[in-house]
């Protein structure tokens, strides 16, 4: 791709109509100069008043011409012009444009050829604030090669061997689990021509019944065809018409008294069947990629089942940081312009591309798609889909997703990187070992619940995590809520305290960093305890900003109330970010299972002197806990058990 040069001007509107043959045609540069590149702002108003409002695309470049973003649009000028508008208030957003010197402006004939050009910029300079996909890996296929005793072998790279190649397979683990099925029930070799061209009795894997020994000539060259054909439509997907074939066979074979090659067909039959009945989800035929998507602490997950001939062939996942505040439609956007437009020539097109929502510029991308796999591709919604096979599907993308982000954000390494930021970050004159977090959750004081969860450099502590049920406190008084999860947790390190002596050094460790989700009022309640159990550690407050939008959050010190501001990416805020969250979700996990109990407790059990086996005849002697409350005493008195004082308790239990 021609990269625009600038004009005379120190900054000029260029522009390149792509047409319908990839032609290009330089339009001369514009006299309008916007602003010189050696100031440090960006004078957008003049920029934004001769900016063309036609399809194209814009590059962003900062200090040095650094590759800042790089997008299309419908209208550019309309595009551009939100980007310096007051009313943005996305902080991401903001600092780019902060950091923008100078931009560049390609016009296109339409939307199809802006975004084939955005998606070859993106490839070429990976600009910083982009969505950036790392797929350099070529897919394996498995190739039938050319032989009067054809080799199934694994092959990685452009399909220019010779012979007939299959795929690709979104893994080596799917193409080499589908060669040990091949092996199995077909016996089709699977050795290097050299090593078969010199073999003068069989090997191994003729001993262990997963080859004909074709190359001692124990099996006919027809014989051996027809394994070579059955192997092919297996490959393609055609299990079921293979079963059918061999059921003919096994009753041919046991009509004429063949009971041994009988045999071998009953046991194909029952090794594709089996086959068959593992694959969890099938269809009759279809085509399908299904894509997922995880987001969380500024990484991105995206997870696709490959879905071919009806069956699922295998899984990938892509693992990604976005930089701008982009919502799930936007990613999910910039993932298929890149995966399928980008990589096309590594691509195994389906006939349909099914998500969880909607997507930007639908139809744009479904016509390039379709344009670059020489076949109609629909990119569509679940919801669209009636069928069960579909749900299930997107369900275990996206289960699938969320565990590979799990996956990624607890792994060893990224967490040693957040640690160590974290230490930069705050000043701290050692790297913390140990983190502990607590967080409040109720339903308008109803069922609070506080939550404590723990981390280390390997990861969350599950074992450690701690759970309070607040009692005997001001409904939705959060600091009083806090005040008593923090002494109930800390008390055991209290000088007073008669159970200090019975402290495990490894599971009851005092954290090097104590985390409050609040600002100065949560924190100085959390000094305040610690201060009287004359427990020293430091504390830090998570205060949210005033739009309460993750990533904005600001770091206090309890000691020196230091407010720390991060970038949005700093690692060692992605970690206060990743233990804020998990304490957040076990708060609320924990609140739920609380509230659901109190919800589905009978008023019966509040009665101290009323056990499980009085509560049980008087539900069945009225028939419900509504004919209990509709009863009178005397009634209540005919129940086996039940004296007139506890009569009289029950009475006034249920209707006060």
């Amino acid at each position: 791709m021609y990269r625009p040069e600038k004009g005379t001007a120190t900054f000029s509107v260029i522009g390149y109509i792509i047409r319908n043959d990839m032609s290009k045609k330089q339009i001369p540069p514009s006299d309008t100069v916007c602003t010189s590149s050696d100031q440090t702002l960006f004078d957008a108003k003049t920029f934004l008043k001769n900016a063309p409002a036609e399809p194209g695309v814009y590059c962003m470049r900062g200090a040095k011409a650094q590759w800042l973003y790089v997008g299309k649009a419908k209208n550019l000028k309309s595009r551009l012009s939100s980007y310096f508008n007051d009313t943005v208030c996305a902080m991401k957003t903001q600092v780019l444009v902060s950091k923008i010197l100078n931009i560049e402006v390609i016009v296109t004939t339409n939307e199809t050829e802006a975004l084939i050009l955005e998606q070859t910029l993106i490839k070429k300079h990976k600009p910083v604030y982009n969505i950036l996909l790392r797929d350099d890996k070529s897919y394996p296929y498995i190739c039938l090669s050319e032989h009067k005793f054809p080799q199934l072998l694994l092959y990685r790279g452009k399909r220019k061997k010779q012979g007939k190649t299959f795929g690709p397979y979104p893994g080596v683990g799917a193409a080499r689990e589908s060669l040990k099925i091949l092996q199995k029930i077909f016996k089709v070799r699977q050795c290097d021509d050299s090593y078969f061209s010199n073999r003068k009795r069989p090997c191994l894997q003729y001993q262990i019944n997963r080859c004909k020994a074709p190359c001692v000539g124990y099996v006919s060259a027809e014989e051996y065809q027809e394994d070579v054909i059955r192997s092919e439509k297996f490959l393609q997907g055609k299990s079921q018409q293979l079963i059918c074939e061999f059921v003919e066979k096994m009753d041919v074979a046991s009509a004429a008294m063949e009971y041994e090659q009988a045999a071998i067909y009953r046991d194909q039959i029952q090794d594709l069947q089996k086959l068959q009945i593992s694959q969890v989800v099938n269809l009759s035929k279809g085509d399908i990629d299904v894509i997922g998507l995880a987001t969380r602490s500024g990484v991105c997950c995206i997870e696709i089942l490959f879905i071919r001939k009806g069956s699922l062939l295998g899984n990938r996942h892509f693992i990604s940081t976005f930089r701008l505040d982009e919502s799930s439609e936007e990613i999910l956007s910039a993932f298929l312009s890149q995966f399928y437009i980008s990589h096309a020539s590594r691509r195994d097109f389906p006939e349909e591309i099914l998500l969880n929502c909607e997507v930007m510029e639908s139809d744009s991308l479904q016509l390039l798609i379709s344009r670059l796999s020489t076949h109609k591709v629909c990119i569509t919604q679940v919801i669209n889909k009636k069928q069960e096979p579909y749900k299930r599907w997107m369900m275990m993308a996206t289960k699938n997703a969320q565990q590979a982000l799990d996956t990624h954000l607890i792994s060893k390494q990224t967490l040693l990187q957040r640690f160590s930021q974290l230490k930069e970050g705050l000043c701290l004159s050692s790297m913390p070992e140990q983190i502990e977090c607590f967080d409040i959750s109720h339903t308008h004081g109803e069922g609070t619940v506080a939550s404590c969860v723990v981390f280390d450099q390997s990861g969350p502590l599950s074992r450690l995590y701690r759970r309070f049920n607040i009692k005997n406190i001001t409904p939705g008084d959060d600091y009083a809520a806090l005040r008593q999860a923090v002494e109930r947790r800390y008390i055991i390190y209290s000088d007073s305290d008669s159970k200090k002596s019975s402290i495990k050094t490894d599971e009851h460790k005092l954290p090097d960093i104590l985390l409050i989700d609040g600002g100065i009022g949560q924190i100085n309640t959390v000094t305040e305890v610690l201060k009287k159990l004359k427990v020293n550690v430091p504390v830090y407050g998570v205060a949210k900003g005033e739009e309460r939008k993750p990533g904005m959050e600001s770091i206090i010190d309890a000691a020196t109330h230091q407010v720390y501001h991060f970038d949005t990416n700093h690692l060692g805020f992605l970690l206060i970010q990743q233990i804020r969250d998990e304490a957040h979700r076990f708060a609320l996990v924990s609140h739920r299972m609380r509230r659901s109990k109190v919800r589905k407790t009978s008023f019966l059990e509040s009665i101290k002197t009323i056990g499980p086996k009085r509560r049980t005849e008087l539900i069945k002697f009225f028939g419900g806990i509504q004919g209990v409350k509709q009863a009178e005493i005397t009634d209540i008195m005919k129940v086996r058990g039940i004296s007139r004082k506890l009569a009289e308790e029950i009475y006034k239990t249920l209707h006060d």
